[in-house]
């Protein structure tokens, strides 16, 4: 039975005509309406509201309609803050002169309004309002909280409630500014409305706490308005008391000055007293409320009141808040203060007073430029930027922020561009510095030399020194400066002297400048998608390009001709002309000036013999090709063909020099040259085809990256060759015997290697470079070339399937290959070509074969799946796609998990019988553990549905292999095959644990304990799973309201007590993951929870004794440790030991 409330006797005259109140309690808190009037009526203290519907008949003219309006705008104060705005100035206007005129009546309804913002209907009666007690009233709220009997519109997603938070805090902003010149200063009307909010902003509920702190900050934010116009009031008067006093010394107006003087003064020392009481009594409690948004709101608005009203709030006292709140757990929080502190430092005549707090707290400002979130991270940066801005902040501090240029969220990376541009390129921060002394130009050059400093740090590794570029590009003209940057380059100003590493920092700087400036990326996205351009961007693009053009079209020669011997510049220089506008060489006339950089170039392809250079100058001839216009079209092809043709010329004589026994040198280099030009496209090498095959045949003593080349150049070739067959309308005979010879003595070659590889690793010689390149061709060839391809075809003789025993011999040699050491591994990273030659690159090779389905899954795939787990974050990627295409494809591949399962399974068991090494046998255990868990991973959600057949298939066969050869197996039961065990529904487990009753029907397992062991925990915990998913099936198909909650413990008094907070208060202020303030799990948890949870308990009690007893000697009864989850399910699972 619920509680009444008590009523106070007391008798109020309303009308001649008695009448005796009743009180209805219906689940919510009611209030008796004034119109039961009677002399004798008894009105409650503490009476809860309930609003009587007004059913007046209509009015008969307009005048009492407008009366009427105007009765209703005040009188229900909450309804316009609900839905209409626009009223709000209106009906504040109309409550302030009905306050003015009867206070009591008006008072009670603000209060109610304020009591229906938070969710409840109550309402206290006119005629105690006096001597109600602000604790009582607060006490009878937050009981109506919790019967669950309030509203939360702040929260609510109705359309209508939209404007809600915006609209209360108009009317509070509204009420303060029409009240400035009267009730404002009564000390009567806000000092109850700020109890009120104080009040209501310590309870526990969280939506009172909301909408107090939302109306008590509003408050302060209001009064500091009214403060300001007070303050140049004052000011005003105040000069015209001066200025009066040096006519007259006394006199009525200066009396009267004096008079408004002071009462001005105590207008603004009252009103600051009033922010001092909400800021102590409200914002020191919310500022560190549970709630993130209330916090959030706390210290924007305290932002808001140091920059609006410096006078009272620029102190330390306050702006602590804003320091200890940078280490909020909520990244909004500490957002909310980064940006507060933003505002604060951009007013320059408040940083004199910020001294002993930026001492305080930059280091912490620093170390928010990396905090985990981006937004966080960026907002700070931009705070660091205001603090060199006032050089707060000493340079030696900065180390971390510059670390930061090549980290991976790009915003951060671009914010830390900014910074390091503003303070150390164009050193705004520094007045002595920043002024320029000479033309633009100047300015340019000096900006770019600092740059180029910045650049000497990275000049080891160039792919950090195109991030570093990346950063700063979007802030630094001097970058898009071309003719600066090649004047610098040509030397041409004597002052400046570059150095080697300089000039090569500079070279790349204005190639990756370059391509930024035409929409390129030079750094990988997180996307990896086109980047697209609005149609102003695009425009800008030409533009950019024909400026390029233009200064290059004079330069570009000079350049070459001066920096053509050097490696390190010439990828760099070369790569421009891809991104030049080369139709203006005809428009200007300047076709001689093309020709002679295409001959530049020509020259340059063949006195390097490095990748970059090779592959820079090759892409770089192919654009003049395919980029140029008529004449200088056809000049261009002519010119790649004279390269072609002394290419091959040059190849067959260095094939005499090996032949002759000379160096190798001059074959490899000119393979490079060969192999980068048939990467893009044919090369006509028949001549040459016949020679290579003989010096793989006669010459096998050569180096292996001389084979690796030979043999790439032929796989290109055949691959061209395959290409033109297949573009062809007509295949004539002897293009394709011609194919299918090159292909075979390819075969043979690839094959020789093969297995002279393979001998080579059971001797224990690596040969790593030229094992990834026969890999690596072999797979390309098998998937080019598989028979689905061309059956039924004109072709159909092109199809090819690789014998099983090469097929084996493949796989043996990738093994080796994917077992290779981290520590050679990264030796070998910083190698030509080492993103073919890789653990990567083989895997992927053979995850190809099986996706492509030119080898048979069934074979390759468990191989390559076993190894899912051992290689790293690259090769598992590269496993996770292929898993997921095989599960597209194929309806059934319980055999292939399985067979994976197994080979991980028994590289553990190998190493634990062969190895004395345990940390060998336990590495190859976690990864069939870890393997088990990432495959098993593949099947939730709708997918363990749609799959459940494959993972019974796949737990039944992995107990046959368990049983198979036991006990010594039966580890594959705890590290395999529980993890898809515990995805089957609860009536699959039923089935697995009666599939090991009948095979350990007749086994003594005591005979070996520590063998069977596994066996016992894979019983033990099907068991308790089986358990859990029954009490998860219970808690689901019964509906159960769980405990009720707990009865609030409030004492009134307290809530007002200074000197001590109620312990709901320090739950709310506190972080919710302090241990002080969580509650026992048992008492939040849904009783049906709660007995799951203890049954449970009682289970792992029971198995842990039964391990003691079996510790000490005893027999382990496994069908009486669990009788009694057996007889519940009525399954006799006797005989199990």
């Amino acid at each position: 039975m619920e509680e009444e409330h008590d009523i106070t006797d007391h008798n109020v005259r309303r009308s001649k005509r008695p009448r005796v109140p009743t009180k209805a309690f219906d689940g919510m808190l009611s209030r008796i309406r004034d119109g039961f009037e009677s002399d004798d009526d008894f009105v409650g203290e503490l009476e809860p509201s309930r609003r009587k519907v007004n059913r007046s008949r209509p009015a008969d003219g307009a005048k009492e309609a407008a009366a009427a309006a105007a009765s209703l705008s005040f009188e229900n104060l909450i309804e316009v803050i609900k839905r209409n705005g626009k009223q709000i100035p209106q009906v504040v206007k109309l409550w302030v002169e009905q306050y003015e005129k009867d206070s009591k009546p008006a008072m009670v309804e603000l209060l109610t309004m304020l009591f229906e913002a938070c969710g409840a209907n109550y309402r206290i009666q006119g005629e105690f309002l006096d001597e109600t007690n602000v604790d009582d009233v607060v006490v009878a709220l937050v009981n109506m909280a919790a019967q669950g009997t309030i509203e939360d519109y702040q929260s609510s997603k109705k359309k209508e409630f939209r404007s809600f938070k915006e609209n209360l805090v108009s009317f509070w902003d509204n009420l303060v500014s029409e009240c400035q010149n009267g009730p404002l200063f009564d000390q009567v009307l806000f000092d109850k409305c700020m109890d009120y909010v104080i009040a209501l902003s310590c309870t526990p509920p969280r939506v009172y706490r909301q909408v107090a702190s939302l109306v008590g900050l509003q408050m302060v934010t209001s009064f500091i308005g009214v403060a300001k116009i007070l303050g140049a009031q004052r000011q005003t008067m105040q000069r015209q008391l001066t200025a009066e006093k040096k006519k007259t010394s006394d006199g009525p107006h200066i009396e009267s000055l004096n008079k408004r003087l002071s009462e001005t003064h105590e207008k603004i020392t009252l009103i600051e007293e009033m922010m001092r009481k909400i800021f102590t009594g409200l914002f020191v409690h919310r500022y560190r409320d549970i709630d993130p948004d209330i916090r959030m709101s706390c210290i924007q608005s305290l932002g808001a009141w140091i920059v609006s009203y410096p006078s009272l709030f620029l102190q330390d006292l306050y702006l602590k808040y804003l320091g200890w709140t940078l280490n909020d757990k909520s990244a909004g929080v500490r957002k909310a203060s980064i940006l507060a502190l933003q505002d604060v430092y951009d007013v320059d005549d408040n940083v004199p007073s910020l001294g002993l707090f930026t001492e305080r707290f930059y280091k912490r400002m620093l170390d928010l430029a990396d905090d985990n979130d981006i937004s966080v991270a960026v907002c700070a940066i931009s705070l660091v930027k205001q603090l060199l801005r006032h050089q707060l902040v000493p340079d030696d501090d900065l180390g971390s922020l510059y670390d930061l240029l090549i980290d991976d969220p790009p915003e951060i990376r671009r914010a830390i561009g900014a910074l390091v541009y503003d303070h150390v390129i164009a050193q705004k921060f520094n007045s002595s510095q920043s002024r320029s002394s000479g033309d633009e130009g100047d300015q340019s050059q000096i900006h770019l030399l600092r740059m180029l400093q910045i650049l000497r740090e990275f000049s080891t590794d160039q792919v950090l020194s195109l991030y570093v570029i990346d950063d700063i590009w979007e802030f630094m003209d001097a970058m898009k400066d071309w003719k600066r940057i090649t004047s610098m380059l040509l030397d041409e100003n004597p002052s400046v002297e570059l150095t080697d590493d300089d000039a090569t920092n500079l070279t790349r700087l204005f190639c990756a400048s370059v391509k930024k400036a035409v929409g390129e990326r030079i750094v990988p996205a997180i996307d990896h998608r086109k980047p697209s351009h609005t149609k102003a961007q695009r425009e800008m693009i030409e533009s950019n390009k024909k400026n390029i053009t233009v200064c290059m079209i004079k330069n570009y020669p000079q350049l070459m001709r001066k920096y053509m011997a050097d490696k390190t510049k010439v990828p760099s220089l070369v790569e421009i002309i891809v991104h030049m506008d080369l139709e203006l060489y005809s428009l200007k006339s300047q076709d001689q000036k093309f020709k002679t950089v295409l001959q530049l170039m020509k020259e340059t392809f063949f006195k390097h013999g490095d990748k970059d250079a090779l592959r820079s100058c090759v892409r770089a001839i192919n654009y003049c090709v395919s980029g140029s216009r008529g004449e200088l079209k056809d000049y261009a092809q002519n010119k790649l063909k004279e390269v072609e043709d002394e290419l091959v010329v040059k190849v067959k004589a260095a094939i005499r020099e090996v032949a002759n026994g000379d160096d190798e040198y001059l074959l490899l280099v000119n393979m490079k040259r060969l192999y980068e030009l048939q990467l893009t496209r044919p090369v006509p090498i028949e001549s040459l085809y016949d020679d290579i095959i003989v010096v793989l045949k006669n010459y096998r003593n050569i180096d292996d990256e001389v084979v690796g080349f030979l043999l790439l150049n032929m796989y290109l070739h055949v691959t061209w060759c395959l290409h033109s067959i297949m573009n062809s309308k007509a295949v004539s005979e002897a293009s394709l015997s011609s194919l299918i010879t090159k292909r075979k003595a390819l075969f043979d070659e690839l094959e020789y290697f093969l297995k002279v590889l393979l001998e080579a690793q059971g001797k224990g010689t690596s040969r790593n470079l030229l094992a990834c390149r026969v890999c690596t061709i072999l797979a390309e060839l098998w998937c080019l070339f598989k028979k689905s391809l061309y059956t039924s075809s004109k072709v159909e003789s092109l199809g090819y399937q690789p014998e099983m025993s090469t097929l084996r011999n493949f796989w043996k040699l990738c093994e080796y290959q994917l077992d290779i050491s981290d520590e050679t591994e990264d030796e070998d990273a910083n190698k030509e070509y080492v993103e073919e030659t890789n653990r990567d690159a083989i895997m992927i090779a053979a995850a190809k074969l099986v996706a492509s389905g030119a080898v048979h899954k069934e074979y390759l795939a468990p191989d390559i799946i076993s190894h899912y787990v051992m290689h790293g974050a690259t090769v598992a990627e590269v496993v996770k796609h292929l898993v997921t295409s095989i599960k597209k494809s194929e309806a059934d591949f319980s055999n292939i998990f399985l067979e994976a399962l197994k080979q991980a399974h028994g590289r553990y068991l190998a190493a634990l019988s062969t190895s004395n090494d345990e940390s060998l046998s336990a590495r190859r255990l976690k990864e069939c553990k870890d393997l088990a868990s990432r495959l098993s991973s593949f099947f939730v959600g709708a997918a363990r549905e749609e799959h459940i057949a494959v993972i019974l298939k796949i737990v039944k066969a992995g107990i046959h292999y368990a049983f198979t050869d036991a006990p010594r197996r039966l580890s594959f039961l705890t590290c395999a095959v529980i993890n898809f065990a515990s995805k089957l529904p609860r009536a699959g487990f039923y089935d697995i644990l009666k599939n090991l009753q009948d095979r350990t029907r007749n086994i003594n397992t005591d005979e070996d304990p520590s063998g069977w062991r596994p066996y016992l925990t894979f019983v033990d915990t099907l068991r308790e799973k089986s358990l859990k998913k029954e009490d998860e099936r219970e808690r689901t198909s019964v509906k159960r309201r769980g405990r009720p909650p707990k009865k609030q413990q409030i004492e009134g008094k307290k809530l007002f007590d200074e000197n001590s907070s109620s312990e709901e208060e320090d739950e709310i202020s506190d972080g919710p993951d302090e241990e002080k303030n969580q509650v026992d799990d048992d008492e939040d948890m849904p009783l049906m929870q709660t007995l799951a949870s203890a049954k449970l308990r009682a289970l792992r009690t029971s198995r842990e004794e039964n391990r003691r007893q079996a510790s000490r000697g005893e027999p382990e009864n496994l069908a009486a440790s669990t009788s009694g989850f057996s007889n519940s399910q009525n399954i006799n699972f006797g005989g199990l030991n």
